[in-house]
């Protein structure tokens, strides 16, 4: 039996937080030098969740602990306001101080903890030379490019040293070219961070970048946890499978078969029993003006065109039927299909795509 003493997380956390017929209730925890991403749709939580962990939203019932430090327990009446938490934030808008050049805005936080005005300012500027911008200190944050200001921001974050960083869709408001270099820049700063990270965002590609664990948020409740990896290769939920871009649906597995709605059955690899999940890709479903010939039944059902829109260089095709899916065909097989709402088409799915697993 292994008798090692088990380390505690760097974060700790139920997070329970009541608001307006609204209710979060997460467990949340993060290592030290860990970054956990939580991702879900809008009005999921993600952003109470982060301002629950900062002290702007106190919790309704559970606990916050860091470091071992209660920071928040209703129960015991224990509540650190957010001045006195070793946490630093970096807000999806940045929220720098306008009238404060990127100096001052980033010595704001050590002169809060009582660092003398010089030693703040020299702690300021050698931020502003670790993210590449030594040369603006005496700009305000009006004559900043978005990706300089999201540097600015992450670097007044961690100028006070947080055993926590927390980022709020930090790459959101830049444009694609400036999110691409400034991710690569953010996964840097991450990674020599001492402390945990939770960073709240709705790309999959931030998190995947940027996140050692995923948790997933759905209506206030974790739905889905576990390394990138494992939660795009195994989806939970219809809305991690579209995050990562798989047709999910749930079945009953007796064997290598997973009978699905309406009696529908499709083979697996895999030998299962009991309640089961299956995936395939949209590009494994192809499209078929009749039922065609040759083909083995329980790959092929009929469908009905729901609609067609663009995805990358195909068409992306919803279609509905006894299993409703999407298919990604060339705008050529579009064409000579005549793709059209209502249109009813015949569906085959790749064999090998299939994959099953435990629900």
């Amino acid at each position: 039996m292994d008798r090692r003493p088990v380390t505690p997380p760097l974060l700790d956390g139920h997070l329970v937080v009541d608001r307006a017929g609204f209710r979060l209730d997460v467990r949340l925890h993060a290592g030290t030098g860990e970054v956990v991403a939580l991702l879900g749709p809008n009005g999921a939580g993600k952003t109470t969740a982060l301002r629950a962990l900062a002290g702007l939203h106190p919790l309704t019932a559970g606990w916050l602990r860091l470091g071992g430090v209660e920071l928040d327990h209703p129960d015991a009446r224990r509540f650190v306001p957010p001045e006195r938490r070793p946490v630093g934030v970096v807000f999806q808008d940045y929220l720098l101080f306008p009238h404060l050049t990127a100096r001052d805005n980033i010595a704001f936080g050590p002169r809060r903890q009582g660092l003398p005005r010089q030693a703040a300012r020299a702690r300021a500027d050698r931020w502003l030379d670790r993210v590449g911008l030594a040369g603006y200190a005496g700009r305000r944050p009006r004559q900043l490019s978005g990706g300089q200001a999201q540097r600015v921001a992450l670097a007044r974050a961690l100028a006070v040293h947080p055993t926590l960083l927390l980022l709020d869709e930090p790459l959101a408001a830049l444009d694609a070219r400036t999110r691409l270099d400034t991710r690569a820049e953010l996964h840097r700063h991450l990674a020599a961070h001492a402390g945990a990270a939770v960073l709240v965002t709705h790309d999959p590609l931030d998190a995947l970048a940027l996140a050692d664990r995923l948790v997933i948020v759905e209506d206030g409740r974790m739905v889905q946890e576990g390394d990138p990896a494992t939660v795009t290769g195994r989806p939970r939920t219809d809305y991690v499978a579209r995050l990562v871009g798989l047709n999910l649906h749930r079945g009953r597995a007796d064997g290598r078969v997973v009978q699905l709605a309406d009696g529908f059955t499709v083979p697996t690899a895999e030998r299962l029993h009991g309640d089961a999940f299956v995936v395939f890709p949209p590009t494994a479903v192809t499209l078929h003006p009749h039922l065609p010939d040759g083909v083995v039944a329980r790959h092929t059902w009929p469908a009905t065109v729901a609609g067609v829109h663009r995805h990358g260089d195909h068409l992306r095709v919803q279609l509905n039927g006894a299993v409703s899916t999407v298919a990604d065909v060339t705008p050529a097989v579009a064409a000579g299909l005549r793709l059209l709402p209502g249109q009813q088409v015949w569906t085959t799915v790749e064999p090998g795509a299939i994959r099953a697993y435990p629900a």
